[in-house]
């Protein structure tokens, strides 16, 4: 299912642990990163693109969620996000809506004045699960569409160990 957590998203390159991060020289590093992050980045715009919403994939209507996919490579040069932002063409950060769904019917309400039990105006015992088990059970307003950020990087992985095992290696000089 698509909203189940895993490390898929995540690679880790051996053979540099024993070393601190004071001795690699920064600026290769940060250059290693940016070089693997762009990759992934545009296989990622690729899979979509070419996808046209088979596979479980999203649609692309517009293009604001491929334009959306960019990196960022951390302060300290060891880390590379690869995600979908939030750009000011997008009210809000619908991503989010397709990788984790939506379901049917809206959110609990809280009661009418004068309509629940006591002082406090408090649903009877049981309402609220009941109404919140419904909604659960209910059918998917906006199925969860697969990730494509996590296939993109499966689908690199080996192009990018091989470029990040070159940059880790001529910063070490």
């Amino acid at each position: 299912m698509a909203n189940s957590a895993s490390l898929n998203g995540y690679l880790h390159i051996e053979g540099f642990d024993q070393f601190g991060q004071d001795i690699f020289d920064r600026k290769k590093i940060k250059a290693g990163m940016r070089k693997a992050g762009k990759l992934v980045a545009q296989r990622a715009q690729l899979n979509l693109a070419l996808a046209r919403g088979q596979g479980d994939y999203p649609v692309n209507r517009t293009g604001t969620t491929l334009e959306s996919i960019k990196f960022k490579v951390s302060r300290a040069g060891f880390l590379v996000k690869v995600a979908p932002r939030k750009t000011s063409s997008m009210k809000d950060f619908y991503p989010a809506y397709l990788h984790y769904g939506v379901k049917q019917g809206r959110r609990l309400q809280p009661l009418a004045p004068g309509k629940g039990k006591g002082k406090a105006n408090r649903r009877a015992k049981g309402v609220r699960a009941a109404a919140l088990a419904e909604r659960a059970a209910g059918a998917w307003r906006i199925t969860p569409r697969a990730n494509y950020m996590e296939d993109a990087l499966q689908d690199s992985k080996s192009q990018v160990q091989a470029i990040l095992s070159a940059a880790f290696a001529a910063a070490l000089d």
